[in-house]
């Protein structure tokens, strides 16, 4: 059964939202009475809700909602977590995948936490390089583990419609810590798995 995503916001913000929404519209040379932009101003505001969920969150109780004893201390990877985040300059969207990996000390976590964690940190504005860090200091304070190591890939609207618009540009982000900021072999062998 898939994961089913609920849009229940408070009514109160959504109205204040939706009334700064109409005014950057008329601002912008629109007239929001008429019938493609009705009800654009309140379907802007519950996406940007949606958009924005991460900051109701905490990534280290998504992570310990789900722990078990660790069978070993053998790298876990999960690689090409979906991601889609705001750019806190332009608030204009940035889509990619996220690679993390961790070596476990004792715990371990379900998979699909790492996912919903990832997309905790996403689901704010944000810029790519903080994100990845974010994504690191976690899953460190969360698993205590002996090692942690994530790159995102992603692609900046800010970077393709505006600005230099060169479509197709990519940004690479890394943060390792323990065993993968030490030991290049292991940093080399997560590299190498994730582009399999």
């Amino acid at each position: 059964m898939a994961y089913k995503i609920i849009e229940e916001y408070d009514p109160q913000t959504t109205q204040e939202l939706a009334e700064h929404v109409d005014g950057i519209l008329r601002l912008l040379g629109e007239d929001t009475e008429r019938e493609g932009l009705v009800k654009t101003p309140l379907r802007v505001a519950r996406a940007m809700q949606f958009l924005t969920q991460g900051y109701g969150q905490d990534g280290v109780e998504i992570i310990q909602s789900a722990l078990f004893e660790a069978p070993d201390n053998e790298v876990v990877i999960v690689k090409d977590i979906e991601l889609h985040s705001l750019c806190e300059h332009h608030m204009l969207p940035f889509s990619g995948k996220a690679h993390v990996a961790y070596i476990p000390d004792k715990k371990i976590c379900g998979l699909s936490k790492i996912a919903r964690m990832v997309d905790c940190y996403a689901r704010r504005l944000q810029v790519q390089e903080r994100l990845t860090v974010q994504i690191r200091d976690c899953l460190e304070k969360a698993l205590h583990p002996l090692g942690v190591a994530v790159v995102i890939e992603a692609s900046h609207s800010c970077m393709t419609m505006r600005g230099a618009c060169k479509s197709g540009s990519q940004t690479v982000t890394s943060a390792f810590s323990g065993a993968f900021m030490r030991d290049h072999r292991t940093r080399n062998e997560f590299l190498n798995l994730i582009k399999k």
